[in-house]
């Protein structure tokens, strides 16, 4: 047996009446920190296929144990705190503190009783603790807890670019800080309902003195609040967290502006009003006048995206090495007028700026030094809003309007519109 393996035989499952059972001689190296010459364990189960699985997150949890031991370790509360755990699942019961084993059914709680096994005659202690739920909980620091919720929500990230994951981790490494700056780094299951009142009064008062938008705290209660959850949740710590019911009214959500078709034409489109900017930030510019397309889902576009040489020249906005920002937003768009002319002069797309957060930053800044903001609140996202209003106007099928910005459609779809019936759509609204 290699040290720290999980390997687990057939010859160590053993069929006792209609239940398998791990048996396991203990390594050598561990004889110091536990004397038995044998590990009998009851997996629970009479399938040998289920017997399998289980016995490897038994020896895992055995193994784990003596190497605590072994490193000085045997008071570790995170480490007798997930060996309880993994005990608890190999009987085929789940890990719950005590103050919850006392309020189960007393036949439930009978069946956890009866799954404790004996060593040397004596109820097993390590398995008494996994099944009675009497293990303390790790003191896990809110700072600690947040680098448990990377590592839990790996899932939540695989389809992302790498600057889409610095953009969903940093609101809630914000929140974090924003709370434990003002209480403190302190175990997660110590904070009390006033900690969090705190906060939120500490957040009403930035919005009601400094103007913040009420909408920005609550994002701070719902981060903070599902970074915590979420690790109770899946590490099973069964802590009561009061982190819920903060949220602040916010008022009436301003809506972005959008540029006129005049201001378009006459300021936008003048002659060299846009040679300032590099080729690639102005053909993203320029190619949002006429597809509403996000400014990350055209700087992103891979050479493969742009289709030039058709019938009807589009674009296909898809999930290539990034996430996209809902399954609506897949879709095709065709290229007419100045975004035809624009996506001409980078066919193979934007490198510049793919995965690169810095491109409203160039763009709204060249807008600004040049008087190209029709007020101080447009900004180069704006073209979006005004592509859609100018569909609106001219009574574009609400389908086709949906299908152009990836929107969701209320209503039964019956097949995609064609490239043919976009490109004409969008041939009476172009520039």
């Amino acid at each position: 047996m290699e040290r720290g393996g999980v390997v687990v035989k057939d010859k160590n499952l053993i069929l006792r009446g209609s239940t398998y059972s791990l048996k396991r001689r203990v390594p050598v190296e561990y004889h110091s920190v536990d004397d038995r010459e044998t590990v009998w364990v009851s997996l629970g189960t009479d399938s040998l296929v289920l017997a399998r699985e289980k016995a490897k997150d038994v020896w895992n949890a055995h193994l784990a144990g003596w190497e605590a031991r072994l490193a000085g370790k045997s008071d570790d509360a995170t480490q007798h705190f997930e060996t309880a755990k993994a005990l608890a699942d190999a009987k085929g019961i789940q890990y719950l503190p005590v103050t919850q084993v006392a309020d189960l059914p007393i036949d439930d709680l009978l069946k956890r009783v009866e799954a404790i096994g004996l060593h040397r005659g004596e109820p097993d202690t390590a398995q008494a603790r996994a099944a009675l739920g009497a293990v303390d909980v790790p003191k896990l620091t809110i700072s600690e807890a947040l680098e448990e919720y990377w590592d839990l929500t790996k899932d939540r990230i695989m389809e992302k670019s790498p600057d889409q994951v610095r953009r969903w981790k940093n609101p809630r490494i914000k929140a974090v800080k924003n709370f434990t700056t003002l209480i403190s780094d302190k175990p997660i299951a110590e904070i009390t309902r006033d900690d969090m009142l705190a906060f939120r009064a500490w957040w009403l008062m930035r919005v009601e003195v400094e103007g913040r938008d009420a909408g920005t705290a609550n994002k701070d209660f719902i981060h903070f609040g599902s970074v915590l959850k979420t690790v109770n949740d899946l590490k099973r710590l069964g802590l009561n967290l009061p982190v819920d019911g903060l949220l602040l009214a916010e008022g009436k959500k301003k809506s972005r502006p959008q540029f006129t078709t005049d201001w378009i034409k006459t300021k936008l489109l003048a002659p060299g009003a846009l040679d300032g900017l590099d080729i690639e930030a102005r053909t993203i510019f320029l190619g949002m006048i006429n597809t509403g397309a996000r400014p990350s889902e055209l700087a992103n576009l891979q050479p493969e995206q742009i289709i030039l040489d058709h019938d009807y020249p589009h674009i296909l906005i898809a999930p290539v090495s990034r996430q996209l920002k809902s399954k609506n937003a897949e879709r095709m768009i065709p290229l007419v007028g100045v975004s035809l002319d624009a996506m001409k002069q980078c066919p193979c797309g934007f490198p510049t700026y793919r995965d690169n957060p810095t491109l409203s930053d160039v763009t709204n800044a060249y807008l600004t030094k040049n008087g190209l903001r029709e007020t101080p609140q447009h900004v180069a996202y704006s073209l979006r809003h005004s592509f859609e209003e100018r569909l609106r106007r001219a009574k574009i099928d609400e389908r086709l309007r949906a299908e152009l910005f990836g929107h969701t459609y209320a209503r039964e779809k019956y097949g995609a519109p064609k490239l043919d019936e976009l490109t004409e759509a969008l041939q009476v609204v172009a520039i």
